[in-house]
């Protein structure tokens, strides 16, 4: 039961996000994931923000 709760809120949210919506929520889980974040350089290194920048330079 919550498990499903929680997917129905997430695809609600996700809904509501603007242009960049899947990298905004990879960034909102590596939030509610990482410990100790000091930096959003340091989320960029979450195993839940899989986004890479540097193939595209």
């Amino acid at each position: 039961m919550k498990n499903a709760r929680l997917e129905e809120f997430r695809q609600v949210a996700y809904k509501y996000l603007g242009r960049a919506k899947d990298a905004t929520f990879e960034l909102t889980d590596a939030i509610l994931l990482t410990r100790n974040v000091y930096s959003l350089a340091d989320l960029s290194l979450s195993p839940v923000f899989r986004r890479s920048f540097a193939k595209h330079l």
